[in-house]
């Protein structure tokens, strides 16, 4: 029988991410993400129900998160369930299920007092204009590369 392990989700993180290293030097941050959800009741009542959810990130998405996620930024995740188990210092055995995240796409910047909404931080913007800079540079070396071959 086939199956399938795939989760999407998207949420706001309810702390800053919580970012170590493997023994082996493999860099693995925990994103604490609650996920909202509205509906109205039999009687037409709203409701809202929040659900918690630990998302693992690994590798160099995981650095990122740690560098340029804070606690309300909103993000999206792709990624699939995963099962943990483990002997508590009681010895009593403990087991949960998170998320390992494949994809965390970072869908703006959490509000702050006085910030505007929506506003990127000054340290993505400055990143974005060295990767702006950079394809523009490749565009003018390409063009000129282009220029020459096409002379004689």
């Amino acid at each position: 029988m086939a199956s399938i392990n795939k989760v999407l989700l998207m949420g706001n993180l309810t702390k800053d991410p919580e970012l170590r290293y493997t023994p082996q030097g493999m860099a693995v941050v925990n994103l604490r993400l609650a996920v909202n959800r509205k509906y109205r009741t039999k009687t037409q009542e709203m409701k809202e129900e929040v659900c918690f959810i630990t998302v693992v990130v690994w590798n160099k998405q995981a650095e990122a998160c740690n560098q340029y996620l804070h606690k309300g930024s909103p993000i999206f995740v792709e990624g699939m369930l995963q099962s943990r188990s483990w002997d508590d210092a009681s010895g009593q055995k403990r087991s949960v299920i998170d998320v390992r995240a494949d994809r965390v796409q970072f869908m703006g910047q959490a509000p702050s007092k006085g910030a505007v909404v929506g506003a990127p931080s000054a340290a993505i913007a400055a990143e974005a204009e060295d990767l702006s800079q950079e394809s523009s540079t490749e565009a003018t070396w390409l063009e000129e590369s282009e220029g020459d071959s096409h002379e004689g």
